[in-house]
C-alpha cells in the first residue's frame, strides 16, 4: 500500500502488513534517507497497534507531524479500512 504524506520531507510511505497485523515492509519516498531506513528497520516485524502507539504524535521541527507520525497515520488509515 502507498500512503501520501502531508507536512513532511517524505512524499509517500509504502508498506505491507500480513493477515495478523504485523508489518512486513516499510519504505519512505524522500525524506532523510538514514532516518527513514532506520524507522523502517525498527518497525518491521512489529504489530500495527504497537507502531501506532509508539510513533503517533512525534513532531519534527514544529511542523505538527513527522515521518514517524505520518507512518502512524498511514497505519491508522489502514486499520480503519480507509486504504486498499
Amino acid at each position: 500500500m502507498i500512503y501520501k504524506t502531508q507536512g513532511t520531507c517524505s512524499r509517500a510511505i509504502e508498506f505491507d502488513i500480513d493477515d495478523k497485523g504485523i508489518i512486513n515492509h516499510v519504505a519512505f519516498e524522500g525524506g532523510c534517507d538514514g532516518n527513514s531506513k532506520g524507522v523502517a528497520a525498527l518497525v518491521e516485524g512489529l504489530s500495527v497497534d504497537t507502531v501506532i502507539d509508539r510513533l503517533q504524535g512525534i513532531d519534527c521541527r514544529g511542523r505538527g507531524t513527522s515521518c514517524p507520525d505520518q507512518l502512524a497515520k498511514a497505519l491508522s488509515a489502514w486499520k480503519a479500512g480507509e486504504m486498499e
